[in-house]
């Protein structure tokens, strides 16, 4: 089956996972530009991108705003009953689901999609369920690796890269 839909979690995979506070309450999350590539690649290709995070943050909606996701649900405390809903509102096949995770709180959602990939340093659990572990730990990139080896499957990585960024 044709992956079509990329979900992708943050902390811990777009993140390194760490939780950052300021003197005035405001969360803050380092995510690295490497990812930009990956969310742009997956958009030339035609996927439609999700984000599920367990936290709520603003700066988390920002980026994910800059990088164009199409779904952005955030607070999600559970992410297979969220990912079920998902594929009914929307009548997808979960086969065409590509996901990336790397921890606990993804496993469930990640048994039911068609392509599980996670960091490098994902808990255990999920590199024993992932189709890809990327040799790339959370927050370095991780995205960008996922959407190449998709891409490069499906044989039109170098394409998507020249429409994404005008190479000629």
């Amino acid at each position: 089956m044709e992956i079509k839909y990329l979900i992708v979690d943050v902390d811990g995979t777009l993140t390194d996972g760490s939780i950052y506070y300021d003197d005035f309450g405001n969360e803050l999350k380092k995510f690295n530009t490497k990812d930009a590539a990956g969310f742009f690649c997956a958009k030339e290709a035609g996927l439609k991108t999700i984000v599920f995070t367990g936290r709520e943050c603003k700066a988390t909606r920002r980026r994910m705003e800059e990088m164009k996701v199409d779904y952005l649900f955030q607070n999600v405390k559970n992410k297979a009953f969220a990912l079920k809903q998902f594929i009914e509102q929307q009548e997808i096949d979960p086969e065409e689901i590509a996901y990336v995770g790397d921890d606990l709180n993804d496993y469930s959602a990640m048994r039911m999609v068609g392509f599980r990939a996670c960091p490098f340093d994902a808990a255990q659990e999920i590199k024993d369920i992932s189709d890809y572990v990327s040799g790339t730990i959370g927050g370095q990139g991780v995205l960008r690796d996922v959407v190449r080896k998709i891409l490069t499957d499906k044989g039109i990585y170098e394409i998507c890269v020249k429409k994404a960024y005008n190479l000629e």
